[in-house]
């Protein structure tokens, strides 16, 4: 359905830093990137989409977060959700709702969500039974 999902920072090192050893939980991984310019580009292997970037606004403006927006990563299982949240955490990510099932979505739905260090919403979700 994606092409690619990107999303804004104002400390490209360190929003690297961050996303690589998250990303890592979930077996996606930085592809390409260039810190001095401002951006890395991830994904489950090169070349295939879709892709997650992220990057220092085109228009040299600071980055903002958006209002209602959150971004999900699918998990292949509980446990990874579990992993997912507290590499974020580790790593500069704060708490937005800690990993449990989430009936009023579905019976199955289990995620966690924060902010990465910027601000931006992340989800990370199993939508299998244990």
């Amino acid at each position: 359905m994606f092409s690619h999902v990107t999303l804004g920072t104002n400390d490209a090192p360190r929003a690297i830093a961050f996303y690589d050893r998250v990303l890592a939980v979930l077996g996606i991984a930085r592809q390409e990137s260039d810190p001095g310019k401002g951006y890395a580009g991830y994904a489950t292997a090169p070349e295939v989409t879709p892709q997650f970037w992220i990057t220092t606004p085109f228009d040299r403006k600071a980055a903002s977060v958006g209002n209602g927006a959150t971004i999900a990563f699918d998990a292949p299982d509980r446990a990874s959700v579990d992993r997912f949240h507290a590499a974020a955490l580790a790593h500069g990510g704060t708490d937005e709702g800690a990993p449990g099932l989430r009936p009023h979505y579905h019976p199955d739905y289990y995620g966690a969500y924060l902010r990465d260090p910027d601000g931006n919403k992340l989800c990370c979700v199993c939508h299998r039974p244990e």
